[in-house]
């Protein structure tokens, strides 16, 4: 974490997995926000001179409407913003439960529809 401290204007936090926030925050440059929407089993605790020291902050969001999913689509788009993602089968659903049970995940999983 020390070697990107200050770096990053945006974090956007999509896991739902408890984690230590207050490293996060200190990857944040001056005015920066991390940004929440995975849900953790439990509330963060948040140590308040993380924040205050470079006017760091937290918001977050449980849903977004269709405007707002198509102006961050189209931001993606045009910044060549991507995710890593292992696209699977409906039939490899349990597989990839167990692997995610052993923590033998690099990145997210992602159903093909066409296959359900």
């Amino acid at each position: 974490f020390k070697t990107h401290a200050k770096l990053f204007d945006v974090i956007l936090n999509t896991v739902s997995a408890e984690i230590e926030i207050d490293k996060y925050v200190s990857l944040l440059k001056l005015n920066g926000t991390l940004v929440v929407i995975g849900l953790p089993g439990k509330p963060y605790a948040v140590h308040v001179g993380t924040l205050l020291n470079g006017r760091r902050g937290i918001a977050g969001s449980m849903i977004g409407g269709i405007p707002e999913l198509q102006e961050m689509l189209n931001f993606c788009g045009e910044k060549n913003i991507v995710s890593d993602v292992e696209v699977i089968k409906a039939d490899y659903i349990n597989q990839a439960y167990e692997r995610t049970v052993a923590s033998d995940v690099k990145y997210r999983f992602v159903i093909d529809a066409s296959t359900i």
